[in-house]
């Protein structure tokens, strides 16, 4: 399982000081079946709990996403800031996650070499 951020994502990560490790147990959640919101297209939304406090307070993204396979951190909010995104970015969301799921593990890795995405390291 790859589990990869898009640049936009880095910055926002970074903001708002979440770490891989939360990445990470997001999308061991959704590998057991435990998805906070299926989209569908290959898009599901995934609570990160914030630093020092919990998932319900905490911040939403939303994550291209193909079980066993891939999951590509996209964009992400704070609960308090925003409820959801519109139905227009929603399904331009969809679109990239068409796009990006369908890459190959090759053209994958090309993209990260090329700093266009960023690995996430997760044990196991």
């Amino acid at each position: 399982m790859r589990v990869l951020k898009n640049p936009w994502f880095v910055r926002f990560a970074r903001k708002e000081r979440i770490s891989d490790a939360a990445l990470c147990d997001a999308v061991a959640r959704a590998e057991k079946g435990l998805i906070d919101a299926d989209l569908g297209g290959g898009l599901i939304k995934q609570r990160v709990a914030r630093p020092s406090a919990g998932k319900s307070g905490g911040y939403r993204t939303l994550v291209l996403y193909r079980n066993g396979e891939r999951a590509v951190f996209a964009f992400g909010f704070a609960k308090s800031a925003m409820d959801n995104i519109d139905e227009k970015d929603e399904a331009r969301l969809k679109a990239l996650a068409e796009l990006t799921l369908g890459f190959s593990d090759l053209e994958i890795t090309e993209l990260v070499e090329a700093g266009r995405l960023v690995e996430v390291k997760c044990d196991g």
